[in-house]
């Protein structure tokens, strides 16, 4: 019952970023559904790496691989925002296809 409910909760995660990657048009939202792709990822690893020790136990080597993705994850979402300020300040707009028709 447990392993349906993390993998339905994993699907959920992954369908919910890929729909803000392919539909929306504001940077921000763009970059919150990276984000959302990456967590789910994140529980998909610790999931799997839980049915692979056995025993109620988490392995430690996915945990701190985990956590890593974090903080990885953390300052991309940093540096990705960055780049949303600049832009805005730069042509005064967020939307995606209004800047891909600029030419820098």
């Amino acid at each position: 019952m447990n392993d349906a409910v993390y993998l339905t909760a994993i699907f959920a995660l992954f369908s919910i970023g890929f729909y803000c990657l392919a539909v929306k048009r504001n940077m921000i939202r763009i970059l919150l559904g990276i984000e959302i792709i990456l967590n789910a990822g994140n529980l998909a690893f610790i999931y799997f790496a839980s049915l692979h020790s056995g025993g109620g136990f988490v392995d430690p080597l996915g945990q701190s691989i985990v956590i890593m993705s974090i903080i990885l994850g953390g300052c991309v979402i940093a540096v990705g925002l960055s780049l949303v300020v600049y832009a805005y300040k730069h042509f005064k707009t967020m939307d995606v296809r209004k800047l891909r028709r600029l030419k820098w």
